[in-house]
């Protein structure tokens, strides 16, 4: 049975973070925030979604929604109410008049950051006194910290990728003589039929189409003897899958051998060092020490991992440079790469959660190098 997102603790949390941060004021439009406090998914429209979080804990936040677009909401009657607004009615002036009617007279203002330029420039120009910041300061790293709702999905969502990447490296899915294209639309069959809601994507990068990171599939043939880098993921309950397997459809010379071993030794070395505590920068730093020992770190050219929930790539980033300490909840990929351009490339990923235990890979799928058949 599904955990129910507890949307009143998330508000806590949120109105805990606009105090230390003195904001009066969080407007959430597209973009995960919104689901991620509400439940509610807004749709890409020319017409606003936004949510009005007073600091007040005595201030019900409201959810302004198109009139048409309501019926779609799901109360959650002890965190927002619904303000639905007519075609004839200016949405913009709905939420500064809750802003105003709720905050001091020069309120400091946090705005989603997908919220559309028209509507950000429409409000600024109606709350003149206002300043205004990226909201995601203050709920990216709350929403890097996963509760048990969130990893109950991470997980569930992970172990349906696995069951492809399982397929996959059982040679049940052809790859010989097919095309890449193919391939990646057999691939998000798969995600369907094992119980994805959603597929985000599915790269298949076969032969020198490998050494692009984030290939687009075409009709390039597969052919024997060559890596074939498959990188796929969807949601299932709004939160997102990505795994990475790279599959031989001959046996490799020893050069690629070897380079999957060292891809192999350096996403060990990444998800090792996935330690609470420890900065990001350190996840990073583990998995390209092992590549660039080996002579190939101008080849890998990317950073290690990125965070995942209700979106594929959020905080935090396993990335030189970010000194954030790795807390239990966060969840994130571990991906180390090696590309030489004209030639292969090999990537290896898996999704880990952080815990007081250590590191816990929510893939499970085999990461010994693979030879298939067609």
């Amino acid at each position: 049975m599904n955990r129910t997102p507890d949307f009143a603790a998330r508000l806590e949390r949120v109105r805990k973070a606009m105090a230390n941060s003195g904001v009066d004021a969080l407007l959430i439009s597209l973009g995960a925030d919104l689901p991620w406090l509400t439940g509610y998914w807004a749709m890409p429209l020319e017409r606003l979604t936004m949510l009005v979080v007073p600091a007040a804990a005595s201030e019900m936040p409201v959810l302004v929604v198109p009139e048409l677009e309501a019926p779609r909401v799901k109360p959650v009657p002890e965190v927002f109410t619904v303000r639905p607004w007519a075609e004839t009615e200016s949405p913009v002036d709905i939420v500064a008049s809750l802003v105003s009617g709720s905050t001091g007279a020069e309120p400091a203002i946090a705005v989603g950051d997908r919220t559309w330029a028209a509507f950000v420039l429409g409000l600024q120009a109606v709350l003149p006194r206002a300043s205004w910041r990226r909201a995601s300061l203050l709920t990216g790293p709350l929403r890097a910290v996963k509760d048990a709702a969130e990893v109950e999905a991470l997980a569930r969502v992970a172990a349906s990728a696995d069951r492809v990447a399982a397929q996959l490296l059982a040679g049940e899915i052809p790859l010989l003589g097919h095309s890449e294209r193919a391939v990646s639309a057999e691939i998000s069959r798969r995600l369907l039929a094992e119980g994805h809601q959603a597929v985000n994507f599915a790269i298949v990068a076969s032969g020198p189409n490998a050494a692009s990171p984030h290939h687009d599939a075409t009709e390039r043939v597969i052919s024997d003897n060559e890596p074939v880098v498959c990188d796929f993921g969807g949601a299932l309950d709004g939160y997102c899958s990505d795994i990475t397997r790279t599959v031989f459809t001959g046996p490799p010379p020893a050069e690629l051998a070897h380079v999957y071993e060292v891809v192999a030794a350096a996403q060990a070395a990444g998800v090792a060092a996935a330690q609470l505590g420890r900065p990001c920068s350190e996840v990073d730093r583990a998995a390209r020490a092992v590549i660039e020992e080996a002579g190939y770190g101008r080849y890998f050219v990317h950073r290690t991992g990125h965070g995942i929930g209700l979106e594929e790539h959020e905080d935090p980033y396993m990335v030189i440079g970010n000194e954030e300490p790795l807390t239990a909840g966060n969840a994130f990929s571990v991906e180390p790469g090696i590309y030489v351009p004209g030639k292969w490339g090999v990537r290896i990923e898996d999704i880990v959660l952080s815990t007081p235990a250590g590191p816990e890979r929510l893939n499970k799928a085999d990461r010994a190098l693979t030879i298939v058949g067609g």
